[in-house]
């Protein structure tokens, strides 16, 4: 153990309900890993250790491994255990103080299949305005990256008039539902992306560029792939390492 405070991740939600045991196992895992006690390369303690140290049952132990390893955090060895695959930078625990680290994740990958949808149909169906506001909202992201500033207003934006292009109130109003979760993780992955190359900074912004390019030649099908690997992309660049 490197003496850091092991219980760090293992953090309350802001008047959610109760997190369920095996996100509070993956939680404290990944805080173990990202001050860390676990170092990349190294074997995690047996599913009956972590059990003892966290008091779950060994299959609770067992789902919050399997999700970390959806994560790319850790890998499995067959007959041997697994082993931490990278240490997220701890700037992730830093901002996601009030929400379990799963929950953002499956927002992430929920957005992917949503998002997904909607920038299809933004594709098919946009008009003049519509496509003003998206290319409006993806001018100001630039600015934003030629400013140095954080652009996580600019960045809902973005994704909100995508699904106002949509023309689908259903599509509006579950995007509007969920900003908050949705801005918990936009928050740390820009600012984690602010940490990084200006190359890193670049790359995210070119995909951003690459769903606009398909919704206004309305290309349906590139630009459901472009969102969707935009999306999935920011859930992996969370846990990036350091």
């Amino acid at each position: 153990m490197s003496g850091t405070d092991g219980d760090a991740g293992l953090l309350p939600r802001d008047g959610g309900p109760p997190a369920r045991l095996s996100e509070v196992v993956y939680d404290g895992i990944v805080s173990l890993i990202a001050h860390g006690d676990f170092a990349v390369n190294s074997r995690l303690p047996s599913e009956s250790e972590l059990s003892a140290r966290f008091g779950a049952s060994r299959p609770v132990v067992r789902e919050a491994l399997g999700r970390l390893r959806q994560d790319g955090l850790v890998v499995s060895r067959q007959g041997s255990g697994s082993y931490v695959r990278r240490q997220p930078d701890l700037e992730v625990l830093r901002f996601a103080q009030v929400r379990s680290l799963a929950d953002v994740q499956r927002c992430f990958e929920f957005r992917a299949g949503l998002e997904g949808v909607a920038a299809a149909l933004a594709a098919e169906r946009w008009e003049a305005a519509d496509l003003r506001e998206i290319e409006d909202a993806l001018e100001a992201l630039e600015a934003c990256l030629g400013n140095g500033e954080l652009g996580a207003d600019e960045d809902r934006r973005f994704h909100e008039a995508i699904a106002r292009a949509t023309r689908n109130p259903y599509h509006i109003a579950v995007q509007s539902s969920l900003a908050s979760h949705i801005a918990v993780g936009m928050n740390i992955t820009r600012h984690l992306s602010r940490m990084r190359t200006p190359e890193r900074i670049r790359a995210v912004q070119d995909e951003h560029v690459a769903i606009v390019e398909a919704i206004r030649r309305r290309d349906a099908g590139a630009a459901a792939e472009a969102m969707r690997r935009h999306v999935l992309n920011a859930r992996q660049r969370m846990f990036e390492g350091v």
